[in-house]
Formats: C-alpha cells, sequence, structure tokens
C-alpha cells in the first residue's frame, strides 16, 4: 500500500485540562556505587477524558535528572507489556533495568511512566482466567468463548470503574499530560514492544511534542496480531542455524529442524496423544495434547531462539514430558491483567489486514491463537475501536530509529521493514539473530552502535548507526536425553 499523508485524527483531543503530579526523592546507587537521586511521583489524570464527571486515577512515573546539562529534549522511556511495572527497580535497585535508565541520563533528563490501570501507585486491574481441561486437547474456539466470558466477568466485577477508558488514545494522552506537568515541551520516546506501539499512537497522535523516538521490537498499531507467515520465516531463520549445530546434528531428521515441525504436524493430525505425567506435587497427571495444542507449542521457547531447536527436537523424538508439564501449569486457572485485551481491542485490526490473517499461508502450521480470541472477544470489552484513522500509518517527518531482530517471533522483524517507507527520516538497524529484545540488548555486540543511539537521542545526528549488525552464533541448548541410534 502508499504511504498516505493523514491529518492528526478528531482522536487526539485537546490535553485534559485536569492532571496533578505529587513527587517523592530518593536515591539510588549506580554500578560504581555512586548516589543518583531521582524522583518518583504519581499522575493523576481521568480515567476517561471524553466524560467530564470521569473519576480521576493515579498513574506512576519516574524521573532521572541528566547527569549534565545536554540541551536535548528529555528521554521518556515506556514499557512493553501491556501490563509491565517497572518502578521497583527504585525500591530494589535493580541494576537490571536501572543500567539502561542511567546509561540513559547521558543523552538528557530521564523518564519513566507507567500504564495507566497497571501501576504500583495506582490500581492494578485484575481478572480471573478460568482453568482449562486437561483430559482433551485445547482449542482456539474454546479460548475465544473464555476470552468472551472473561470480557463480561471484568465489566461485572468493576462497577466502580470505567473500563472503555483504557484504549490507546488515553495511554498516549497520559504521556502528553506528564509531558506538560513535568514542564518540557518537546520529548524523546524509547521503547520496545507494547512501549514501540504506545510511541507509535504517541507520534500518530501527538506528533508535534516529540522531537524523535529510538523503537525496538516494533509493533505498528495495525499490527497487534502478528502475521502467521512473518512468524514462520523468524522461525525458519533460527531452523537454518541450528540445523549446523554439530551439538544438534545427531538429533535432527533429514532435512533439519524445519523437517521434524513438519513431521509432528501430520503426526499430530492423525490425532491428539495422552501423556502420562506426575506434577510438581507428585500427583499422575494424564495430559491430553492435539494438534491445535501444538500449534501453540510452536511457539514455545522462542524468547531465547537458541532453546527453541532443542524443544522441538524433543517432541521430534516423542519426548512430551516436560510439554505436558509446562501445559499443566497453562491451563490452571490464574489472574489475568485487564488492560492487556482492553488496549488490543481499542487498537483491533483492519478488515484488510483481517483478510491477510484469515488467509496467510502459514495458518495450517500456527493456527488462530494469535488472533481469533482478542477478535471474536473485542465487541465485549468495553474499549472503542480506535478505527482505521488511528490504526493505517501515515507518511510523518519524525526522526525515528527502528531496532529490530530477525529471530523476533513476537514481533517480527516484517513489521518494522513495512513501517520504515512512512517515516521520511527513518533508520532501520536490523539485528541478525536478535530476538524481541530492546534497542540496547540487542545492540550489546556494537558499543559504537549504541553510542550512535545516544548521539541521535541527543540532537537527531545519524552518522555511525549502521543498518545491519550481526550477532555471533549462540551455542544452542542440547536436548535433554542420549541422541537417539541412526537406522
Amino acid at each position: 500500500m502508499r504511504p498516505h499523508e493523514g491529518r492528526t485524527p478528531a482522536s487526539a483531543a485537546a490535553p485534559s485540562a485536569v492532571c496533578k503530579i505529587v513527587v517523592e526523592h530518593g536515591t539510588i546507587r549506580d554500578e560504581n556505587e555512586a548516589a543518583v537521586p531521582y524522583e518518583i511521583g504519581t499522575l493523576y489524570v481521568p480515567e476517561s477524558r471524553g466524560k467530564a464527571d470521569s473519576r480521576l486515577i493515579a498513574v506512576g512515573f519516574a524521573r532521572i535528572k541528566a547527569a549534565a546539562p545536554t540541551g536535548a529534549p528529555p528521554v521518556f522511556w515506556l514499557p512493553g507489556g501491556p501490563g509491565l511495572s517497572v518502578l521497583g527497580a527504585f525500591a530494589g535497585n535493580d541494576m537490571g533495568k536501572l543500567r539502561t535508565w542511567l546509561g540513559l541520563r547521558a543523552v538528557g533528563d530521564l523518564v519513566v511512566l507507567e500504564q495507566r490501570g497497571y501501576t504500583q501507585r495506582g490500581e492494578m486491574l485484575m481478572g480471573r482466567r478460568e482453568a482449562w481441561p486437561l483430559d482433551k486437547p485445547a482449542s482456539v474456539q474454546a479460548e475465544a468463548e473464555g476470552m468472551r466470558a472473561r470480557a463480561r466477568a471484568a465489566v461485572a466485577a468493576n462497577p466502580d470503574k470505567d473500563l472503555s477508558g483504557y484504549d490507546i488514545t488515553e495511554f498516549a494522552a497520559d504521556v502528553d499530560d506528564l509531558r506538560r506537568a513535568l514542564g518540557y515541551d518537546k520529548i524523546s520516546l524509547f521503547g520496545g514492544s507494547f512501549g514501540s506501539q504506545w510511541s507509535l499512537a504517541v507520534i500518530r497522535l501527538r506528533p508535534q511534542i516529540v522531537a524523535r523516538a529510538v523503537l525496538s521490537s516494533v509493533e505498528p498499531l495495525d499490527n497487534g496480531y502478528d502475521m502467521p507467515s512473518h512468524v514462520f520465516a523468524s522461525l525458519q531463520r533460527i531452523a537454518h542455524d541450528a540445523d549446523r549445530d554439530p551439538g544438534l546434528q545427531p538429533y535432527l531428521p533429514p532435512g533439519g529442524v524445519m523437517a521434524a515441525v513438519r513431521a509432528l504436524q501430520a503426526r499430530f493430525a492423525r490425532g491428539p496423544v495422552r501423556v502420562p505425567v506426575r506434577d510438581g506435587g507428585g500427583r499422575a497427571r494424564p495430559v491430553v495434547l492435539g494438534a491445535e495444542d501444538l500449534q501453540l507449542a510452536l511457539l514455545s521457547h522462542t524468547q531465547e531462539g537458541e532453546r527453541w531447536p532443542a524443544f522441538i527436537l524433543s517432541l521430534y523424538h516423542e519426548h512430551y514430558d516436560d510439554w505436558a508439564r509446562e501445559t499443566i501449569e497453562e491451563r490452571q486457572a490464574g489472574d489475568s491483567i485487564l488492560i492487556g485485551p482492553l488496549v488490543d481491542s481499542s487498537l483491533g485490526v483492519s478488515a484488510e489486514r483481517e483478510h491477510l490473517l484469515r488467509t496467510d499461508p502459514a495458518l495450517a502450521l500456527l493456527g488462530t491463537w494469535n488472533f481469533e480470541a482478542n477478535i471474536a472477544s473485542a465487541p465485549d470489552w468495553p474499549t472503542r475501536d480506535m478505527g482505521d484513522e488511528v490504526r493505517r500509518p501515515v507518511v510523518s517527518d519524525v526522526p525515528v530509529v527502528f531496532v529490530h531482530g530477525d529471530w523476533d517471533t513476537s514481533t517480527p522483524i516484517d513489521n518494522s521493514l513495512g513501517l520504515l517507507p512512512y517515516f521520511r527520516n527513518g533508520h532501520l538497524i536490523q539485528v541478525h539473530r536478535a530476538g524481541h529484545d530492546g534497542a540496547f540488548y540487542q545492540l550489546r555486540t556494537e558499543p559504537a552502535a549504541k553510542q550512535a543511539v545516544y548521539e541521535f537521542l541527543k540532537d537527531g545526528r545519524t552518522e555511525g548507526l549502521p543498518t545491519d549488525v550481526v550477532l555471533p552464533l549462540p551455542r544452542f541448548e542440547l536436548p535433554g536425553f542420549p541422541p537417539p541410534r541412526k537406522r
């Protein structure tokens, strides 16, 4: 589709008149044990800005001032999920998260904003997921019916809350309100996964406030549901390297890992398997696994691509016990984070993309797990559909650096490749063998590239930004049993 120009949608209304912050002060220690002051606070905003009588809700944020004045816009770091609370890193001095935030002080002020409806300094909206039986295979249809019931139960359980106020436009408006409350003119955005989608919503709805952005593991506004063939291509890239790994060679069938996938598909098409296992409490629990369970399992263990081939080869050689134990855990009743389906149903999907999803050639292998329940339950969630005016990309002059790994199965690299033509001042760093990770973790072997990203955030310079980064071959995990004898 040809890139097109677009107005700021009507849904990007004027900022809310009711907005205030409360700030506390604290100190953390950096990796050199030096004291670093920070502010942690609460942003109070309307739950639903379109309603005059809306109640106020609290959203947590934190700020670390720049190490020295740079003149650069502050960096607003937006977490992924939806449903990822991060401010506990300050109380725990968690250097895993703080390392990135402290590094960004070289650019300017760093502001972290949590998500409405899932924030330690406000409310964490939770629902309940019902248990699935173990004596029959899973099914997408059953999951869709369960999601619809979960939506109705969430509305009934929260009569004092306006769940319609958790759509993507409200998330974007929270960023703008915090910007104004902290006294900034323009900001830069830094986000991965849902954090990138949230950032893209800010760019779409409030382009005048965004100086530039660095987005990783990118999820465009119309790509909340991944194209099966794009995910499958990521799996093929992992398999290509795994097929050449000496440790995995004795486990491989002719044709390699993807041949094992096709053999598994044919095996489970003939009927489900019954796996007797003992759970963590020592009880015997037979688990029935079918063709749709296999579709769901094909994307297990892909967050770290070096683990996925061993998992697939274990199934190929009929070692199902670990898979069955994982399935026992997954089918138990448990809590569910409500803002995920609330914001996803607000974004929805365009009719054109839904058609592509439903006619994709990789559906036979991966099924409709990624989108069926969300689309079926969208009318039951109270957030309004944003419409194609918000979903579809438009040409933008905001400078953006995209960082995307080609082993990413959660947000395939095709997302960034398809979005890049709409950004006149866009730059894509393709990272071979990187998965669904943040920008700096993907660039972990390239200190010069990381420094170039800092320089871009400071003043928009793109010198030194690579277009391709290649991570070294990982050490692939091996199946937990001896190699089978060759026949």
